[in-house]
């Protein structure tokens, strides 16, 4: 006979140990399905941790190439200060006393004449006070160009702001002259110029009358 009877196989079938061989291979298939699955999910996690690790080092690069002029700020802003204060020291007139006395000295080691020298004072700002000197300069070519170098060079800050010809006798030059320069506000608020001074000077009685 071909094979076993459907009887046979009906009974075989009724069989426990059946039944479990068959739970035994769909359980394997499970656990097989399942294995695949979690390694397929394992791969993916790995992938986006990756990713985002390369995303979160990419953002630090970032911000560390921006944050990099920030390095030593308050070292640079110290530093700063500093040389400030050493430029106002050194560069900044106290009072109109002391623009006087500078140009007067460059006045003598040019050998120029001033005349007609008066001081103007512009509206202050909250650091430095903008103060135009206007004055008629006279002598020969060579030591005119000597005082105007003289004041472009100077540890105190002067600026040019216009020159023009009013006249020439012979080797004589004569030149308008204006010129800036810079007092704190509260020295330009107290300091007397020289005309106040002298005004101020002559105002005063003479002893024994």
């Amino acid at each position: 006979m071909n094979g076993k009877t459907p009887s046979v196989r009906r009974e075989r079938l009724r069989q426990p140990l059946t039944w479990h061989v068959a739970g035994t291979v769909v359980l394997a298939l499970a656990v097989a399905a399942m294995a695949v699955r979690m390694g397929m999910d394992w791969q993916a996690m790995r992938a986006n941790s990756a990713e985002a690790l390369q995303g979160k080092q990419m953002e630090l690069k970032t911000l560390t190439l921006r944050t990099a002029p920030l390095r030593g700020l308050d070292q640079r802003v110290a530093t700063t200060r500093t040389e400030m204060d050493d430029f106002y020291a050194r560069r900044i007139p106290a009072s109109y006393s002391s623009i006087a006395a500078r140009i007067g000295e460059l006045e003598v080691k040019s050998g120029v004449r001033l005349s007609r020298v008066t001081y103007a004072q512009k509206p202050g700002g909250d650091k430095l006070t903008e103060i135009v000197l206007d004055a008629g300069v006279s002598g020969e070519y060579p030591q005119i160009m000597k005082f105007v170098n003289g004041l472009e060079r100077d540890p105190m800050f002067f600026m040019i702001r216009a020159m023009s010809l009013t006249g020439q006798q012979g080797g004589m030059v004569n030149l308008r002259l204006q010129v800036s320069t810079w007092m704190r506000p509260t020295d330009a608020a107290t300091s007397e110029t020289p005309a106040q001074a002298a005004g101020d000077a002559a105002a005063e009685p003479k002893g024994g009358e």
